[in-house]
């Protein structure tokens, strides 16, 4: 997920800063944990086996790359694109660790994927196609690199009301910040959080075959603590949206975020609700 605002100076804009990559970084097994059965859903819909040519589109760290690669085994092939240099080395590190070889980044915009077309049997965005601007041309590129057939699968945030743990942050610091509605826009985290805006994003792009489902879990931490870390890891936008603000303000918005998430506090831990909805249409 590291598709967003425009860039501004930096690798990648709101995601490809260097804090925001290490943040992403440490935030990689409790997403590994929340999102593994939902990639590999996605995996599932968009039909990537043994051999396959695979498209993943604002990959960043690149969990669910590695997913598919080891899904098209050494003779298939997974080409991992972002606007962020910096999340795609950790990609590739990752594959390098694991040792996997038929991975391959590359530093490319969403909007304008220089690719051959009818190249991939299947493409993939996991948590990143609503942050796209100019979200129509990203998805009519991904579907001329598609061949007749090939399948893309993505999944993306429900709506702001179905994503609390994540919604009400970043609803406190725009209202800090006298933006309230930035973060709720188009592009922005919940922009394609209902199920009929994600398929008519899909359908409009010439899709065929579509079809969006529904998954709703728990986000589970140790503590409230672990889960406002987990924030600050995954939410760049925050320090975007404060970044004017004096340092007393952006400790006070933490604070009040603390005590927003606190009703989510159990007596096994932190659990807030989460909706996702996962898109898939066929060429």
């Amino acid at each position: 997920m590291t598709e967003g605002t425009e860039p501004d100076g930096r690798d990648g804009g709101t995601y490809g800063s260097t804090e925001a990559t290490e943040g992403w970084r440490r935030s990689g097994a409790a997403r590994a944990k929340v999102l593994g059965p939902i990639t590999e859903r996605m995996l599932d819909l968009a039909r990537i086996q043994v051999g396959g040519r695979v498209l993943d589109v604002a990959a960043g760290t690149g969990e669910q790359t590695l997913l598919a690669a080891r899904r098209v085994g050494p003779n298939g092939f997974v080409l991992a694109t972002d606007v962020s240099a910096r999340m795609l080395a950790v990609a590739a590190e990752a594959a390098r660790q694991v040792g996997l070889t038929n991975i391959e980044t590359r530093l490319m915009d969403a909007r304008t994927l220089d690719l051959e077309p009818e190249s991939f049997d299947a493409a993939i965005s996991r948590v990143a196609l609503m942050l796209i601007p100019e979200r129509a041309k990203a998805l009519t590129g991904i579907c001329r690199a598609l061949r007749p057939g090939g399948k893309l699968a993505a999944v993306v945030l429900a709506t702001a009301a179905e994503c609390p743990f994540l919604a009400t942050p970043l609803a406190i610091a725009a209202r800090r910040a006298g933006t309230p509605a930035a973060p709720f826009g188009d592009p922005g985290m919940f922009a394609l959080g209902e199920a009929v805006i994600l398929r008519a994003a899909f359908e409009r792009a010439g899709l065929r075959e579509v079809g969006v489902e529904t998954v709703s879990l728990q986000r589970r931490f140790a503590s409230l603590a672990a889960a406002v870390q987990n924030c600050r890891d995954i939410l760049p936008e925050i320090s975007e949206l404060m970044a004017h603000q004096s340092q007393a303000e952006q400790d006070a918005a933490w604070t009040e975020i603390e005590q927003a998430l606190r009703q989510f506090e159990t007596g096994d831990g932190f659990m807030a609700p989460q909706t996702y909805l996962i898109g898939v249409g066929t060429k």
